[in-house]
């Protein structure tokens, strides 16, 4: 359990809370959920630019460290093919994999397939059932997917000001405003009572926080003056109790209760807000293929961690078709953006390639 690991090492209630949102972000789980310890590990485990267990922002926002990426591949000769989507991975007479299917007709043939998708879309979409191991697809139905995580994306025509650290008379960004500000974490209770509203199918009546201001280190995010904020909230169910929707309504309604609960700390920021965006759990789904909206392909429990991610026999990010490998979220060691399951994954195939 975090809460007592918190407990031995810290006497201050609104600083455990706080690392605690570490330990609960992305996963439908409370802080006294057994094994949450783990995943505030995995967020703290690594280090940038020397500082162990550091975070930093991307200059020029997350799609600037895709095109990194993909600048690097196309230097090395790639060929990246955006906005086309796959049908089926195409299977030869001995069951290896072969290429891809493009929903165009197309086809890209290939010695070895790597899958960036959630198992989910892999295993169950892309694949014929009958041309993998029952149990494995029964795995792979399994995995526990909730997500309580709704994203809101702010834009704002001025500087949030908190009344704990009112701003400079030129509204200048300063130091906190740099960071990742957690609200409605004054304390562990207040992060297991939102836990237990989204087991009840009820959006949190008090929602765990994390604001970001991208535009406070990068300017170029936002016209002079005004700023994007980024909110990352929970807990939202994926499936609202009595099976109601998430309609238009209902997140607008969360959304007002996470905007109520930052004009307590800051006053005037709903009165900034010029747009927002609410992606709730169905949203992220949809729109980037996350298995029930989940950020990390699946949650980071103890269970499906390991040796046991995605499936028992199957985490060294070879599958049960030749020549297909995962390299995602879905696969060992899980979600964030660090890129090990790419690089083990790339580093399997390598060693495959050389002997096909």
């Amino acid at each position: 359990l975090l809460g007592q690991i918190l407990d031995q090492w810290f006497e201050s209630e609104p600083l455990k809370a706080t690392l605690a949102t570490d330990a609960v972000i992305g996963a439908m789980t409370s802080p006294y959920t057994p094994g949450s310890g783990y995943v505030l590990l995995h967020h703290v485990m690594g280090e940038l630019d020397g500082r162990r267990g550091a975070w930093g922002y991307v200059a020029g926002g997350m799609g600037a460290l895709s095109q990194a990426i993909a600048h690097a591949a196309i230097a090395r000769g790639a060929h990246i093919f955006a906005e086309k989507v796959v049908c089926h991975v195409l299977l030869g007479r001995d069951g290896r994999a072969q290429g891809v299917a493009l929903q165009d007709g197309t086809e890209v043939r290939s010695k070895l397939v790597l899958s960036n998708a959630s198992p989910q879309i892999t295993f169950l979409e892309l694949i014929p059932q009958e041309q993998l191991p029952k149990d494995f697809v029964q795995r792979i139905r399994q995995v526990d997917t909730r997500s309580p995580v709704t994203k809101i994306n702010v834009a704002v025509d001025r500087l949030p000001n908190f009344l704990a650290a009112p701003n400079a008379r030129d509204s200048q960004p300063l130091p906190h405003h740099q960071c990742s500000i957690h609200l409605n974490c004054e304390g562990t209770h207040l992060l297991h009572q939102a836990f237990t509203d989204a087991t009840h199918g009820h959006p949190s009546n008090r929602p765990m926080i994390e604001l970001c201001i991208p535009s406070a280190l990068d300017p170029g995010l936002a016209p002079q003056g005004c700023h994007v904020v980024s909110l990352f909230t929970q807990y939202t169910p994926s499936m609202l109790a009595g099976g109601q929707p998430w309609d238009e309504q209902a997140r607008n309604a969360y959304a007002d209760r996470v905007f109520d609960c930052i004009e307590d700390y800051a006053p005037g920021f709903k009165a900034s807000v010029i747009g927002r965006d609410i992606l709730t759990p169905p949203d992220l789904e949809r729109i980037f293929s996350l298995p029930g909206g989940n950020i990390f392909h699946g949650g980071m429990s103890l269970d499906q961690l390991y040796f046991t991610r995605p499936a028992p026999y199957y985490s060294g990010y070879r599958s049960p078709i030749p020549g297909l490998y995962l390299c995602g979220s879905g696969a060992h060691p899980g979600g964030g953006v660090m890129g090990a399951a790419g690089r083990n994954a790339a580093q399997v195939a390598l060693k495959d390639f050389r002997h096909l």
